[in-house]
């Protein structure tokens, strides 16, 4: 059988951060960080907000979405690199909160490709006929682990989260085709000490390459072309990687979704994040071929081609 997804959520803080207030804390400008980034403003989670209170706000309005009880959940994936502790997991503590009595639960580690490293596990159990819901989410909160003095990080990053209800789809529908790479030797460009650090100039050509090349990959191993896209929906981690991807599809502007001057590089919540938008503004239809694309430190990545609908 065919694994889709059938209902989404996500939470966003309340708390605003805009170019305009980092100016007054650190040595940049809003002109610098929008025209090399395209971020406008990040979502930043106030003290006592924690990952696992974003992620089960998520996996709620997903499960909501869906049109099942949480209790129908079989299987729980958490991707996080900002887990409020090392154990328990935040799957489990997601199981505790919305009642999903019945789930086993883990978290899985790949940074900014890890909600597309959860949709592929998740993937797998469906179409086994292992399990029949599986709830993929992806949260982070980032601005714990950033250096607020360092304006080639901190400019970059916020919090959220996102959440997809996985479960069995029509022939011809759901998740067509998949792709998944890590290149441990270039972890040390990415990666966290006490903060995050990254060496931005090889991120970025890792990123731009992989980005279009998994994207093709994908597309090509479901038997598509570029000319069935309608829509991208990359990581949203640098406006500039972001149009490379596009431009090597050779797709219009009006077809790659775009977060992140609202939200900014949110990590493994980016794409679950960006769908939710697409999804509310009524941009998505029955039958949509979507293509998802992300990468992250490790390095890591991953890309799914989908047709959109149960």
């Amino acid at each position: 059988m065919n694994a889709g997804i059938w209902g989404m959520g996500r939470y966003i803080p309340d708390q605003i951060v805009t170019n305009a207030d980092l100016e007054k804390k650190m040595d940049t400008s809003d002109e610098w960080i929008r025209t090399r980034t395209g971020i406008e403003q990040r979502r930043i989670a106030e003290d006592g907000i924690g990952t696992v209170y974003m992620a089960a706000e998520a996996a709620k309005k997903a499960i909501q979405h869906a049109g099942i009880d949480p209790a129908e959940i079989d299987l729980i994936i958490t991707a996080t690199v900002t887990p409020d502790h090392m154990f328990p997991s935040v799957s489990c503590e997601i199981q505790h909160e919305i009642g999903a009595v019945n789930a086993a639960a883990m978290d899985v580690s790949a940074a900014c490709a890890g909600f597309m490293y959860g949709i592929i596990t998740g993937k797998q159990f469906v179409e086994t006929g292992a399990y029949k819901h599986v709830l993929v989410v992806g949260a982070e909160k980032l601005s714990k682990v950033i250096d607020w003095e360092d304006r080639n990080t901190a400019v970059l990053f916020g919090d959220g989260a996102g959440a997809a209800v996985l479960g069995p789809v029509s022939e011809g529908r759901g998740i067509l085709s998949f792709e998944l790479g890590a290149d441990g030797r270039g972890g040390k460009h990415l990666y966290q000490d006490e903060h995050v650090k990254m060496n931005g100039r090889e991120v970025f050509k890792f990123a731009v390459r992989q980005m279009g090349e998994s994207s093709l990959a994908v597309l090509e191993k479901a038997g598509l072309t570029k000319e069935d896209v309608d829509f991208l929906m990359p990581h949203q981690a640098n406006i500039r990687i972001m149009e490379s991807a596009r431009e090597r599809l050779g797709l219009p502007p009006e077809k790659m979704s775009v977060t992140v001057n609202q939200f900014g590089n949110t990590s493994s919540a980016s794409i679950p994040l960006t769908m939710v938008e697409e999804l509310e503004k009524g941009n998505v239809k029955e039958d949509d071929i979507i293509v998802m694309v992300g990468f992250g430190g490790g390095l890591t990545w991953g890309a799914i081609a989908m047709k959109w609908g149960r």
